[in-house]
């Protein structure tokens, strides 16, 4: 499964040497939610540990993963393999500012007015 994130560089770790044939490097990655902002946590395998060499904590960047998971010692684990990350210019990004559609009418109740209506008794409402 594969998936894309942008957010900025909130912490680089150093590759790791996990045994005599396998690496991996570690880097969390502050992803925009509203008022909280979510640190996630990435890693990086084999030669792709140096994909974060030309990047510094708080840099912008886009990062292509997957998805892992799998059973170890009846524990469940989840993994995002990260397997791209690209530079983001400043200013750019995933949001967009919509632009309103010239078919849309700018008042959507253009007949309403401020006065109620004439006639008919309201007190009867359920509400």
């Amino acid at each position: 499964m594969a998936f894309e994130v942008e957010g900025k560089l909130h912490k680089i770790f150093p590759t790791e040497q996990k045994s005599a044939s396998f690496s991996a490097r570690e880097f969390v990655l502050e992803v925009p939610d509203g008022n909280y902002p979510q640190l996630v946590k990435f890693q990086a395998v084999q030669e792709r540990c140096a994909l974060l060499d030309a990047y510094s904590e708080g840099d912008r960047v886009k990062v292509s993963f997957d998805l892992r998971g799998r059973e170890w010692n009846g524990k469940y684990l989840t993994n995002l393999n990260a397997w791209r990350v690209e530079r983001l210019e400043e200013g750019s990004g995933a949001t967009q500012t919509a632009k309103p559609d010239e078919n849309f009418p700018t008042d959507p109740f253009p007949n309403f007015t401020d006065a109620p209506p004439s006639g008919g008794n309201f007190e009867d409402l359920p509400f």
